[in-house]
């Protein structure tokens, strides 16, 4: 009995997954640039599903000031985006996503009794995210360039020069990214600066993300690819 199946079979599962996500048009070298960098980002829904909690905050700190009701209103306004799904029979699993994420950083803030510490759950996010991203530049297996090895079905790209630069270097400007949310965003919590803390993060939020995402996209996309690659 050939064993193949088997060894094949997480990475077919994890590409297959990757390909179903938000990213998966990103593979598509016939998508145009604007319309594959709006469906990574989860068009219209998803840009508002990630930007209405932190306006909520935003908005009734600025009005109010308080604590418990500041951190609130993301909370209230993720389960009116839940019901929103249910009505319209969409899949609800990203906005209870973004619920359970709003609802830990309220419980933090609220048994604290600072707002600014709404915010440090997600510092703990970004700083994983580079733990993350950093190990697999130790290990030389760059993220960037493993993702798109999966979303374009190339195995073999970490034997083509021209393809393996450009892994490093997007994975490494994404380890810029999320190191520039800390270094913006830590420095205002450390001053309580609350209301900066909430712009900054909406601003370092989709928009940047969706700045990085183009960046990889052009230099991927628009890298020569040697054919017949050898593979492993």
């Amino acid at each position: 009995m050939s064993l193949e199946p088997r060894e094949t079979e997480p990475v077919e599962i994890a590409t297959k997954a990757l390909r179903d996500s938000r990213l998966g048009d990103l593979a598509d070298p016939e998508a145009p640039m604007g319309a594959a960098i709006w469906s990574a980002v989860g068009k219209t829904r998803g840009v508002v599903e990630s930007v209405t909690p932190g306006l909520g905050f935003l908005t009734v700190y600025a009005l109010t000031a308080d604590v418990f009701l500041s951190v609130s209103a993301p909370v209230v306004l993720s389960i009116v985006l839940i019901a929103v799904r249910l009505l319209t029979r969409s899949q609800v699993m990203p906005a209870i996503a973004g619920l359970i994420g709003v609802t830990a950083s309220a419980t933090v803030a609220i048994t604290s009794g600072r707002a600014e510490d709404n915010f440090l759950l997600g510092f703990g996010v970004n700083a994983i995210w580079i733990a993350a991203i950093l190990t697999s530049l130790v290990i030389r297996r760059p993220l960037a360039g493993w993702l798109y090895g999966l979303l374009k079905g190339e195995p073999a790209w970490r034997q083509q020069p021209r393809l393996a630069r450009i892994a490093y270097i997007s994975t490494w400007m994404w380890v810029g990214i999320f190191g520039l949310r800390l270094a913006i965003q830590v420095p205002l919590y450390l001053a309580g600066e609350v209301s900066a803390l909430a712009i900054a993060k909406l601003v370092l939020g989709v928009p940047l993300y969706a700045a990085g995402l183009w960046l990889t996209w052009v230099m991927f996309m628009h890298t020569p690819q040697r054919s017949g690659a050898p593979s492993r």
